[in-house]
């Protein structure tokens, strides 16, 4: 079977960015994209983005995971410690975060290194989960291969037994992980296939080198 896609055409024309107007730092505009995103396209998930990792046998793979804070140290997401990924990030702790805003017409590219946020971190924000999700994350041992649904619905309906009427509390399995970057790269989509790239990497002295890279 083969279908052939050639014929898909899609002109961007919706914006333009240039070295001169951007800020000194990757986190500052990042900031101002994701707000732009976030107020006129309501429609998308804003905070969705692609982790990348590289397995033990240098195979890379890319899922959808979901940013839940970003500050000057790094961009944080929560997931099993001992899931495909988490296990990914234990071995080979460098990681691509990669962000598709289709209506803006825009991407973000994020280089870095992954660590375990501080586990008060974790437990802040698991305790802010709702109590469904909470149960989610002691019921399903991620990744791992199972024989059916049922199985994971055994194990929730256990749970909620188990934790009726009180608190529940985070797995030690499961908790926050930062991405610190080295290197920041905005594409924004322009006419003719010439788009904008702009990219920031971290120098020895902490400051960030910024670059217009052809398209």
């Amino acid at each position: 079977m083969q279908k052939d896609l050639g014929h898909y055409r899609k002109s961007y024309d919706k914006g333009s960015l240039l070295k001169k107007d951007v800020p000194k730092t990757p986190f500052m505009l990042f900031e101002q994209w994701f707000s732009e995103v976030d107020q006129h396209f309501p429609e998308i998930e804003t905070n969705a983005m692609t982790l990348s990792t590289m397995d033990a046998s240098g195979h890379p793979k890319g899922r959808v995971v979901l940013l839940k804070q970003f500050s000057s140290e790094g961009f944080v997401f929560y997931t099993n410690y001992q899931s495909e990924k988490g296990k990914a990030l234990v071995s080979h702790p460098k990681a691509c975060l990669s962000f598709h805003w289709e209506g803006a017409e825009r991407q973000v590219i994020i280089k870095g290194s992954a660590e375990k946020i501080a586990a008060e971190s974790s437990d802040a924000y698991f305790n802010s989960r709702p109590r469904g999700s909470q149960l989610g994350a002691h019921a399903s041992h991620q990744s791992s291969v199972i024989e059916n649904r049922s199985v994971i619905e055994k194990n929730l309906k256990m749970l909620e037994e188990k934790f009726k009427d009180q608190p529940i509390p985070r797995p030690k399995f499961w908790g926050g992980l930062i991405v610190k970057p080295i290197e920041v790269e905005f594409w924004q989509g322009r006419a003719n296939r010439l788009h904008d790239r702009i990219r920031y990497q971290l120098q020895k002295d902490f400051n960030w080198s910024i670059e217009r890279l052809s398209p």
